[in-house]
């Protein structure tokens, strides 16, 4: 499409919104008269075919915002006259059009709408790749227990691609000059007409979007202008951060090309066990080994906790086995700035060996506890599948 073609047309108009509608309302409105207009649901009908060639060509400038800024802008231009007029008869007949200013000096259109549907010689930003963002990278790093409940800093080595050192990520060989792309013209971008009034703006497959090729590629890169690049970073792991989870990075990912910003790492943490305490969300855990006669009796029990020294726990006369204990604030931070409990379970010991004195105690508590039986109603309620109170 030549500039004498954008420059008359008013694409808001086809599509039937205004010139300040939004991306939603001009998507919406150029689905719905694709649909109503689409060579296969009017087969035959070439006005039909002809409106929806209209609006498949108004949305691929207004619904592109890079191009809808450069057509407002050119809209704007043309509607308020060019100043001191123009060369070349009465219209917009060349692609070089000169226009004066009243000081005499002139620009030339191309090189301000010349990049527009790929038209005219490529603008000032040819020879120069479009600043891209880097990739993001993601690792996984191991961590000690302590580490991950108090927070960290850890070196991480990394390896990723990055602008070839050669020909600092031009793609041609150091010391010869670029040319424009002979596939694009200069534009970044072919069309590829995919039948039934559809076209899509691609990619040049041969300059790969940097609209300029060099005759001969860079020796070390062979013309991609990436290379691979090594670094050492410093990440901090922050505290209560929990085995498996991902921690984001910004800017800690590969670089950018040509001025773009860098990519994003993200780290899933491993955290080694330990061989006291684990870890239950923001709770830390522990059991705790005690004597038969202190759960039966009761009894103070000294606890270690991770930092902070041990804690005394009162355990309760008739205490079972597998009761859990809780320890306020001694847990692993949490978001909101405060920190998880210390769960302590109850292991009750049983003595493997004992000697006559213990033994014969052992037997005299055997025969004042004679009555009472601990598995009473057990079979009646295997067999009937009752559950009482007693039994949960």
């Amino acid at each position: 499409m030549s500039q004498a073609d954008w420059a008359n047309k008013d694409f808001y108009k086809v599509l039937g919104v205004d010139k300040d509608a939004d991306a939603g309302a001009i998507k919406k409105a150029y689905r719905k008269l694709a649909r109503e207009n689409h060579p296969d649901s009017k087969p035959g009908d070439s006005a039909a075919e002809d409106r929806f060639k209209q609006v498949a060509e108004a949305y691929d400038v207004v619904g592109d915002s890079d191009k809808r800024r450069e057509y407002d802008e050119m809209r704007s231009l043309y509607a308020g006259g060019f100043p001191g007029g123009f060369s070349g008869g009465g219209g917009f007949g060349g692609q070089n059009i000169n226009f004066g200013n009243a000081g005499g000096a002139g620009f030339d259109i191309s090189d301000l709408f010349g990049g527009l549907f790929g038209g005219g010689a490529p603008g000032p930003q040819a020879g120069r790749r479009r600043p891209v963002r880097g990739s993001d990278l993601e690792t996984e790093a191991t961590i000690g227990f302590t580490d991950a409940v108090d927070g960290t800093t850890i070196s991480l080595r990394l390896s990723s691609e990055s602008a070839c050192e050669t020909c600092r990520g031009t793609g041609g060989k150091p010391g010869t000059k670029p040319h424009v792309c002979p596939t694009c013209g200069g534009a970044g971008m072919v069309v590829n007409n995919m039948g039934g009034g559809f076209a899509m703006n691609e990619t040049c497959p041969q300059c790969h979007g940097s609209q300029v090729v060099y005759d001969e590629p860079c020796p070390t890169c062979h013309g991609s202008g990436r290379g691979r690049s090594s670094r050492n970073i410093q990440a901090r792991i922050p505290a209560g951060v929990k085995d498996g989870q991902k921690i984001r990075l910004k800017g800690k990912g590969a670089p950018g090309e040509s001025g773009g910003p860098a990519g994003d790492l993200f780290v899933t943490v491993r955290v080694s066990g330990h061989s006291v305490f684990g870890r239950r969300g923001d709770h830390l855990t522990l059991t705790a080994p005690v004597t038969f006669d202190e759960a039966a009796l009761g009894a103070e029990i000294k606890v270690p906790t991770l930092h902070d020294g041990p804690v005394t726990l009162r355990i309760a006369p008739g205490t079972p086995n597998g009761r859990v204990l809780r320890v306020r604030g001694r847990g692993a931070p949490t978001k909101g700035g405060g920190k998880g409990d210390l769960l302590v379970t109850v292991e009750v010991q049983v003595p493997s060996t004992l000697d006559d004195a213990a033994k014969e105690l052992l037997l005299e508590y055997r025969k004042a506890t004679a009555g009472t039986d601990p598995r009473a109603g057990l079979f009646e309620r295997s067999s009937t599948g009752q559950h009482s109170e007693r039994s949960s």
